[in-house]
C-alpha cells in the first residue's frame, strides 16, 4: 500500500511540485506515494467561492472561515478516512524527527495549508482529531511550502526511497544531535585537510570522532537540543 497525500489548498497547481523530481518524484511515478490535491474553493457556498472573512474585533488581513474547512475537512477524511489531519500554522506544536517517522509508518496524512492570517479557531475546536504543526518560527505565506517540507521528510523515509535502508539513522535530529561533519575528496583543498582521524581506517576512533563532533556541536550551535538530549552546558 503506498503513501497516501491529501492536501487541502487554495492552489493545488503547486503540487507536487518539487515533490516531483528527484527521490520523491521516482517514488511518485513507482506509485510508493500518491498526491491528491484538493482545492478548498470547492467547499464554498457562494458563487463567489469565497472562503475567508475580515477578522472579528477589527485588524489586518482576512481569516479563513470555518464554515468552508470544515465542509473540506470532512470530505477529505470521507475520502481517506484512516489518514491523520494535520494543519500547517505557527501558532502549532513544532514538528519533530519522531514525530516525522510516526507519520511516515501510517498510511498516509491529510495536510490543512493556511493562508492569509490564518484559521478560524472554532475550526479546531469542532474538529479537534486535526493536529496543529508549525515547521519553525517563521512566517510563510501560506501553508503549502510547509506541507511541501513536511512531505518531503515523511516520503524520504518510506521504503524503496532512499537507496539503503540505513541511509538516515545517523542524520541530524535522529539521535537527539546534530549529525557529524562530511568530508570527501579532494583530501586537501586550500590549505585544509580531511581529518586525520577520517583517514586512518580504524573504525573505532572514527565513530568516536564522530560521536564527539555531533555533542560538541550540537552543545555549541543549538544547546536547546543538547538540553533536552542530557547534556550539560557549559
Amino acid at each position: 500500500m503506498s503513501f497516501a497525500a491529501q492536501i487541502l489548498t487554495l492552489y493545488p497547481e503547486m503540487f507536487p511540485g518539487p515533490l516531483g523530481v528527484s527521490l520523491a518524484g521516482r517514488a511518485l511515478a513507482e506509485g510508493i506515494w500518491s498526491c491528491a490535491p484538493i482545492q478548498i474553493r470547492d467547499f464554498a457556498a457562494d458563487r463567489h467561492r469565497t472562503v475567508d472573512d475580515t477578522p472579528a474585533g477589527g485588524g489586518a488581513g482576512m481569516v479563513l472561515r470555518c464554515d468552508v474547512l470544515g465542509k473540506a475537512v470532512d470530505a477529505a477524511m470521507a475520502r481517506a478516512p484512516g489518514l491523520p489531519v494535520v494543519a500547517m500554522t505557527p501558532r502549532g506544536r513544532p514538528i519533530t524527527q519522531e514525530r516525522v517517522r510516526e507519520l511516515a509508518s501510517g498510511p498516509g496524512i491529510t495536510l490543512l495549508c493556511g493562508r492569509f492570517e490564518g484559521f478560524d479557531e472554532r475550526l479546531f475546536e469542532a474538529r479537534p482529531m486535526i493536529e496543529q504543526v508549525s515547521m519553525g518560527d517563521i512566517i510563510l505565506s501560506g501553508g503549502e511550502m510547509g506541507a511541501l517540507m513536511l512531505l518531503d521528510a515523511c516520503i524520504r523515509l518510506l521504503p524503496g526511497v532512499m537507496g539503503a535502508a540505513s541511509s538516515g539513522d545517523e542524520e541530524s535530529f535522529e539521535s537527539g544531535l546534530l549529525e557529524y561533519p562530511h568530508y570527501t575528496r579532494p583530501v586537501e583543498w586550500e590549505g585544509r585537510t580531511i581529518p586525520e582521524v577520517l583517514r586512518s581506517g580504524d573504525h573505532a576512533k572514527i565513530a568516536a570522532w564522530r560521536k564527539q563532533r555531533a555533542e560538541d556541536d550540537t552543545r555549541l550551535r543549538r544547546p536547546d537540543l543538547w538540553e533536552r538530549h542530557g547534556g550539560v552546558r557549559d
